[in-house]
């Protein structure tokens, strides 16, 4: 037993502080998931690498790329707008995804396969890092304390004069 380590936990007669908010936990949300990302394309493009080659590698960068900007951009909108109207962020969450679906697929329509793609490994990145990035999305928000109510204020002192 290490006597040198205070104890840990609460000791009696200490107050009780609440944390509050987690601050900008839409930021902290997209850091967490792209870093699981990153992790999960890591180990993929070493897959890739090893069977099928550097183009297959680029084919899983790539799908990985679309994934991590399309949840991205909702994290961001999120961020934004959550600090500027917090009650209306769903709504906005809701626009920026239709929009988000619309733009990609216009874009992906409009450029095409291009010849080098692997559409195999270009699917594996995409849907591992679907996978990977909404477990770490799940698992970060379920950490995040949202402030609902405002803090109760203590009540004014009456003037002893």
């Amino acid at each position: 037993m290490n006597h040198d380590k205070p104890p840990r936990g609460r000791m009696s007669g200490d107050a009780v502080v609440a944390s509050g908010p987690t601050r900008s936990p839409w930021l902290r949300i997209l850091g967490v998931s792209a870093a699981a990302a990153a992790a999960a394309l890591v180990l993929s493009g070493i897959a890739a690498a090893a069977v099928a080659g550097p183009a297959a590698v680029l084919s899983d960068a790539f799908g990985t790329a679309l994934v991590v900007a399309f949840f991205g951009i909702s994290l961001l909108v999120g961020h934004v707008m959550g600090r500027r109207n917090p009650s209306g962020a769903i709504g906005i969450f809701a626009v920026a995804y239709v929009i988000k679906v619309v733009g990609f697929a216009a874009v992906l329509l409009l450029v095409g396969v291009p010849p080098w793609l692997s559409r195999t490994w270009f699917f594996v990145g995409a849907v591992l890092t679907v996978v990977v990035w909404q477990a770490a999305e799940v698992i970060t928000f379920s950490r995040t304390r949202l402030q609902i109510f405002n803090d109760p204020q203590p009540a004014p002192e009456p003037d002893d004069a």
